[in-house]
């Protein structure tokens, strides 16, 4: 354990959110790192900190920015239900604690967005409270340290973890211990080829002794991704353009689109353009060109999206029947307006597209 801390010691990394206020760590700094850390690497939260740091630099300035504000400053990170949650949760500390994060496991655990993970995170780094936390890094030095040979991610091994956290946490260290074995995944015992030689907990580690640390820790098989084909319609009337804004909950929640949906079987990309427009707005429109096809990798899915250039139809006006909301805007507006990776790429190609710089039809009448 003294190596560990030791080896910490000399060579924590030097994150924008390790900072000190009054020799005290700024709890808002931690909670918003830890949130953007949530399936995110470390080199790609640092700017999107850095700059959500000066944009929200308090709790109630959080609190009391719209909630597209918020999403606008998020994006390009991804995860959005973090960010929404974030910004509610930053509500609740104003209202219910007066702008200052609770220390109190239990009552962080009931924030928006904070997990055991979480909680422990910030209780431990925060605020100095001898609480474990089991990140992916943590979880696989502990799975080679103490040779955990159930599967990490298993219920039965995820217990087994969070015991042998809580277990080996040194009092009043728990803030330490935590980040050691957090930079100890990142930097020594990565997933792999782990650096055996230059670990300080190597004399200890039980996977080294038996030969298996490229073993540990023990993943799942996991179940092939789908993979989904989706068209969109940049839909233009009088040199504007037609966006939606997507329900606040669920995936890319509150974030702005261009209409569309998943092809079914049987369908060309056309029809299913036509399909989902007039399920989604009541109207009718004529497909044109491609303007592109796009293609993103989620979670749990992947998709290849086809946007293609159209006009309404019928002359019945849209209506935000699924959306939240409906609007027409001027290509160079666009960039006011949150959006997910496929859709801001749609957008900027839209603001290089020939036609629109020329003001010529794209749709043919």
């Amino acid at each position: 354990m003294k190596a560990l801390l030791d080896w910490y010691a000399e060579n924590a990394r030097q994150l924008p959110w390790r900072f000190r206020i009054e020799d005290r760590r700024c709890p808002y700094a931690t909670w918003v790192s830890e949130i953007m850390l949530q399936q995110t690497r470390v080199e790609t939260v640092i700017p999107f900190f850095t700059r959500w740091m000066e944009r929200f630099p308090t709790v109630a300035v959080l609190a009391a920015a719209p909630l597209g504000e918020v999403l606008s400053a998020w994006e390009g990170l991804g995860y959005y239900s973090r960010a929404r949650n974030l910004w509610r949760a930053a509500q609740i500390v104003t209202q219910e604690y007066g702008g200052d994060l609770p220390a109190d496991i239990e009552k962080l655990r009931r924030l928006p967005g904070i997990g055991r993970y979480t909680a422990g995170a910030i209780a431990s780094i925060a605020f100095g409270l001898d609480e474990a936390a089991l990140d992916g890094n943590i979880r696989r030095v502990l799975a080679r340290w103490f040779d955990v040979s159930e599967p990490a991610r298993s219920p039965a091994g995820e217990r087994r973890l969070w015991h042998l956290a809580q277990e080996h946490l040194p009092a009043g260290r728990a803030s330490d211990f935590n980040q050691a074995l957090m930079d100890l995944g990142s930097l020594i015992c990565t997933p792999r080829s782990p650096a055996c030689d230059r670990c300080p907990l190597v004399r200890e580690c039980q996977s080294y002794r038996l030969g298996i640390q490229e073993q540990r820790p023990v993943l799942e098989r996991k179940a092939p991704v789908p993979h989904h084909t989706v068209a969109a319609a940049v839909i233009v009337a009088q040199d504007r353009l037609m966006i939606a804004q997507r329900p606040e909950q669920g995936l890319l929640g509150g974030l702005w689109e261009f209409p569309g949906g998943k092809l079914e079987a049987g369908e060309t990309l056309a029809d299913c353009l036509r399909r989902e427009i007039r399920e989604e707005t009541g109207a009718e429109i004529e497909v044109g060109e491609l303007l592109g096809v796009y293609r993103h990798a989620y979670t749990h899915f992947r998709v290849t999206l086809h946007a293609f250039w159209c006009r309404l139809g019928n002359g019945v006006q849209p209506q935000a029947l699924e959306a939240r909301e409906l609007r027409w805007v001027e290509p160079d507006e666009l960039v006011n307006f949150a959006m997910g990776k496929i859709d801001r790429q749609i957008a900027r190609d839209i603001s290089q597209h020939e036609k629109i710089q020329h003001n010529e039809r794209l749709v043919s009448p």
